[in-house]
């Protein structure tokens, strides 16, 4: 066993979805995981079914938050309740395939790498295949990473003991991308598992599906996060753009 996993999920009005994200952590075939569920004053039912499995299932705590804050907010509380080694994302509409946890610690252990990430497949809101698979280079640099998010959140795992617990922005949107760069800012390159190993849930709100509110959400990274002048951002969303639309689709590939 390589030890525990802290499975991090900030959730939000999620009741058609959760249940589902639950039971993929549970069919893990790598069974040493905590499931730290932090609820952001979800409205709905998200918070009644999160209990329901709670009460089966002691690996699972849910944290509910006095207030509305934002999901970088709720996994730096979940980061902080957190007792693994291990610590992996996973958003509360998400999917992992049952031996996710398995290969990418065994992949970890075989090639001595404290953070490493997989490839993953995307699906619409309803669960059904868009025939899409997101890759990444064989050995993503920071600069790379720099100008393209080339992780996805819901596939990474870091550890703790080689990173401690790293911190996240409360930045409303693109926290998982800042923990990354920290994250390569650090090592200076990272690998992939070379497999989908996971499900992506593709939203009709998500700033995926908006390239006007992704390319915001991303000027703010490079203002806020690294405290960039206007100027300095916007050349560093050239740099973005290109990323974005020359060199991204290249590890994208069709499943049809």
């Amino acid at each position: 066993m390589h030890g525990l996993v802290s499975v991090i999920t900030p959730s939000y009005n999620s009741e058609k979805f959760i249940a589902d994200t639950i039971t993929s952590v549970q069919a893990q075939t790598y069974p040493d995981w905590e499931l730290i569920v932090v609820d952001d004053c979800s409205t709905d039912h998200t918070t009644q079914i999160i209990k329901r499995f709670a009460e089966s299932d002691a690996r699972i705590k849910l944290y509910e938050l006095q207030k509305n804050a934002g999901a970088g907010v709720a996994r730096q509380q979940a980061i902080e309740m957190a007792q693994g080694r291990w610590i992996a994302f996973l958003d509360s509409d998400d999917l992992w395939l049952p031996e996710k946890l398995q290969k990418q610690l065994d992949f970890m252990q075989s090639q001595n790498l404290p953070f490493t990430f997989s490839f993953y497949d995307c699906m619409n809101e309803a669960g059904k295949s868009l025939g899409k698979q997101v890759g990444a280079p064989k050995k993503l640099r920071y600069f790379q990473l720099f100008f393209c998010n080339f992780v996805g959140n819901l596939t990474g795992i870091y550890d703790t003991q080689f990173f401690g617990k790293i911190p996240i922005s409360s930045i409303r949107k693109r926290q998982d991308w800042m923990v990354w760069l920290t994250v390569l800012k650090k090592i200076k390159t990272a690998q992939p598992v070379p497999e989908s190993l996971a499900l992506y849930r593709v939203r009709q709100d998500s700033i995926s599906a908006s390239k006007w509110r992704l390319l915001e959400h991303n000027f703010n990274v490079y203002h806020q996060f690294y405290k960039f002048n206007v100027f300095v951002s916007l050349l560093c969303m050239l740099g973005f753009l290109f990323t974005q639309l020359v060199i991204k689709p290249r590890y994208i590939r069709s499943l049809n």
